[in-house]
Formats: C-alpha cells, sequence, structure tokens
C-alpha cells in the first residue's frame, strides 16, 4: 500500500507502479467515486480497446419453458 500527499490545490499524484500496472498514461481519463468511505479511481479504456474482452464467454442462459 502506498501513500500519497494531497496538495494545497487538492491534486494528488499516482504512483507510477501503480500507473504502469494499470496501463495508466498522461491524459487518460478515470473516473473517480466515492465507496463505502473509500475513493476509488477506475481508468476510462477507449471503445476500440474494449472489442474482444468477452471472447470465450458463456452465453447459454436457462431459459423457463414458458419463456421464448
Amino acid at each position: 500500500m502506498t501513500a500519497v500527499t494531497v496538495s494545497p490545490k487538492y491534486q494528488i499524484v499516482i504512483p507510477k507502479e501503480i500507473r504502469e500496472s494499470m496501463g495508466i498514461f498522461s491524459g487518460q481519463k478515470v473516473q473517480m467515486m466515492s465507496y463505502q468511505g473509500r475513493i476509488e479511481l477506475i481508468p476510462l479504456r477507449p471503445m476500440k480497446e474494449m472489442k474482444g474482452f468477452l471472447e470465450g464467454i458463456d452465453t447459454s442462459v436457462v431459459r423457463e419453458e414458458d419463456r421464448i
């Protein structure tokens, strides 16, 4: 776990090892949210980069007989 300091302008620096492990680059947008008493940053990815990420997922669904 790495601690960071909030600047007088309420800015923080994401540590290098975290940026590299998450693939975050300069100018990239991240979503910030408060969740159960903590702050979470979620890197936003371009849609083109998401192509094929669900490859191999099981799409079969068990349905009730009276459903189409």
